[in-house]
């Protein structure tokens, strides 16, 4: 079995335990953000926008660290930080997940441009650098290889995980446009960003957070001494590659974990014949 299986429904579990306050944190941040980006280019023109462009982009890397770090803190079921908390907390990480953000934002592009499909590559094995910054203390250019060294050996799970979000949003933004169609254009596009976003955003870092925690554990579970060789995705000997012959997560021979086999007769050939019987002749 994958160790993304029921990852959807753990991360939708989750989402609606705690949607209050989940809603909150990316609202605030979210309404925030649009009326100050309003004001600045209502104010000061062309600089206003551009420096609401800037502003913009800090809460959006703020957002994304203040939600995983929301969605481990409520892994336990109860949510210990409220909304000042978790923004205080996110805070440190800001910088290492702008720029890890946008170095990966480049990559992807780039890889979009050329055949789209080093893109989609790209966006699968990074898609757990902000969760290895807030979570694993990772620094901005080391959690690109910690993500990736997560992914790898999973990259179909990830990828087909994250394929069926997209098309949830997909649903979901024509629904809301549905809805606010008899709105003017100015403020049906801000209601959009605002609304959409917050019931959104929360969703999508449950899922990559939980994407993480489960990746990680398998991948410890099978570098602990001991552990059965062969088993989520990682080859006999360690290291989260993909093992010999090929496949994402599929050791050789088949299976998930299967039991090495014990019935081998011991180096020198055969085994020891059994004790001859009591007072017998062995002859």
């Amino acid at each position: 079995m994958s160790p993304l299986s029921g990852v959807l429904g753990e991360a939708w579990t989750l989402y609606k335990r705690h949607f209050a306050h989940f809603i909150l944190i990316s609202f605030v941040v979210y309404l925030v953000v649009a009326a100050v980006t309003a004001l600045l280019s209502a104010a000061a023109g062309t600089v206003g926008a551009l420096i609401g462009v800037l502003f913009s982009l800090f809460g959006m890397f703020l957002l994304q660290a203040a939600l995983v770090k929301a969605v481990q803190d409520v892994r336990d079921g109860r949510a210990d930080l409220d909304l000042g908390q978790t923004l205080r907390a996110a805070l440190p990480y800001v910088g290492a997940v702008a720029i890890a953000s946008i170095l990966a934002s480049i990559g992807i592009t780039i890889g979009f441009i050329l055949i789209i499909v080093p893109g989609l590559i790209l966006l699968t094995f990074w898609s757990l650098i902000v969760p290895w910054i807030v979570i694993g203390g990772s620094g901005a250019m080391d959690s690109f290889g910690k993500s990736w060294n997560t992914v790898r050996g999973y990259a179909w799970n990830v990828f087909g995980t994250y394929v069926v979000v997209f098309l949830i949003l997909i649903v979901g933004e024509i629904v809301l446009s549905v809805i606010l169609i008899a709105l003017p254009y100015a403020w049906r596009s801000f209601i959009a960003d605002v609304v959409a976003g917050s019931l959104v955003a929360p969703f999508i870092a449950a899922v990559v957070t939980l994407v993480y925690y489960r990746l990680t554990a398998a991948h410890n579970q099978q570098s602990e001494p001991g552990a059965t060789p062969g088993g989520y995705g990682t080859p006999p000997g360690g290291g989260y590659g993909t093992p010999p012959g090929g496949g994402y997560g599929t050791p050789p021979g088949g299976g998930y974990g299967a039991p090495p086999t014990t019935a081998f007769p011991p180096q020198g050939g055969g085994y020891d014949p059994p004790p001859p019987p009591p007072g017998g002749d062995s002859s």
